[in-house]
């Protein structure tokens, strides 16, 4: 994979006397801190398995700051947190972008300074200027991907194409803990939109999902691949690049990953800064060299999530298997069935409570 090779070249560089971030700078034009931040500590809280293994510690250099990174395994998790008060102090945090609807309206995110964050010109067009925030006046996008299929091929023995391949499968299955995902998924099969606020149409679908919940051995959190990979269950629905690091570590023709024909939720996780971030003005330079082409590059190399970042795709600096892969950089055919999920306060219950009591019938948490 990738980061293996980088860290064959981090080895070969620091052989020769001359340190990783050097190097990069003299080939790539590496970015720049500016100055003024010596000493200072930066609070990062981001999701799981989602980041290089080089970028913290390059940022930690070349800033001469040091950083506190903390992880969590749902939107859920950091929403509750920031909405009591943000007692660690984060800087920076990454919400997907159905919960920055969310947490825009309580008022959570600091306005962002976009002369601060020069690197923004590098954002792919069509992910500027977002429905859930319009002028990105408080998110930028960091990685965006689909909620998709991840399959063990040789023990299901063909090719998953569509979702009533899953529900029909005699075998176990792992449902992913979305609830506007799950839900989504079955209120575009019904004919519904899966943005809809009708009660009664999104009771409907959790009906669906009732109905045709026969193999699922379990609703996971955001460990579905680890269950693939280590045999637990044969499918799982999971975010795009979780199953694409499995196929990768497996370094064998196993696994796959589909987007169903019927479609799928696709999602933009997005930088942002919390209202009492202590360090705000740090928190904007971090998210411009995460912005940087090669930083960019580096992240979604290692995640196997879709880059935001145009100019990492125009310099050549994705990898090539995953850029002309359709299931992470999907063709206009297979966007044209994804889905987005809007949210507000008012919508986002009616999901919640249908998605709580489904959990409950089912009785599927881990």
């Amino acid at each position: 994979m990738y980061r293996k090779l980088m860290m064959l070249i981090g080895g070969a560089v620091l052989a020769l006397g001359v340190s990783p971030i050097a190097a990069r700078d003299n080939q790539f034009g590496f970015w720049t801190c500016p100055s003024g931040f010596s000493g200072q500590t930066l609070n990062v809280y981001n999701w799981t398995t989602y980041i290089a293994e080089d970028t913290i510690s390059n940022f930690e250099e070349l800033c001469g700051v040091t950083v506190v990174y903390d992880t969590y395994a749902s939107d859920t998790d950091m929403q509750a947190l920031i909405e009591e008060g943000n007692a660690p102090g984060y800087d920076v945090v990454i919400p997907t972008d159905s919960t920055v609807y969310v947490m825009v309206a309580e008022n959570l995110f600091k306005s962002l300074v976009h002369s601060n964050i020069p690197n923004m010109k590098n954002v792919t067009a069509q992910l500027l200027n977002p429905p859930y925030d319009p002028n990105n006046q408080y998110t930028l996008p960091y990685q965006w991907g689909t909620i998709g299929i991840g399959y063990n091929r040789t023990k299901v023995g063909r090719d998953i194409t569509s979702w009533e391949d899953v529900f029909n499968y005699d075998g176990p299955v792992a449902w992913l803990d979305d609830e506007r995902a799950m839900l989504g998924v079955a209120l575009r099969i019904l004919g519904y939109d899966p943005n809809t606020d009708n009660v009664s149409q999104v009771a409907e679908a959790s009906q669906y999902l009732d109905d045709h919940a026969a193999n699922l051995t379990v609703i996971a959190p955001d460990d579905g691949q680890d269950r693939l990979a280590n045999g637990e269950v044969d499918i799982a629905v999971e975010y795009s690049g979780d199953i694409f690091q499995v196929i990768s570590d497996c370094n064998c023709d196993d696994y796959a990953y589909v987007i169903p024909s019927e479609g799928a939720r696709v999602w933009v996780d997005n930088l942002a800064i919390p209202a009492n971030a202590p360090h705000p003005e740090l928190a904007e330079t971090f998210i411009d060299y995460i912005l940087d082409a090669q930083v960019g590059a580096d992240i979604s190399n290692f995640t196997a999530y879709a880059s935001p970042n145009q100019v990492a795709i125009d310099d050549g600096l994705i990898e090539q298997d995953y850029l002309s892969n359709d299931a992470i950089y999907p063709d206009a055919t297979v966007s044209a069935s994804l889905f987005y999920v809007i949210s507000s306060p008012e919508l986002a219950p009616i999901f919640a409570d249908q998605w709580s009591a489904l959990k409950a019938t089912l009785q599927r948490s881990p």
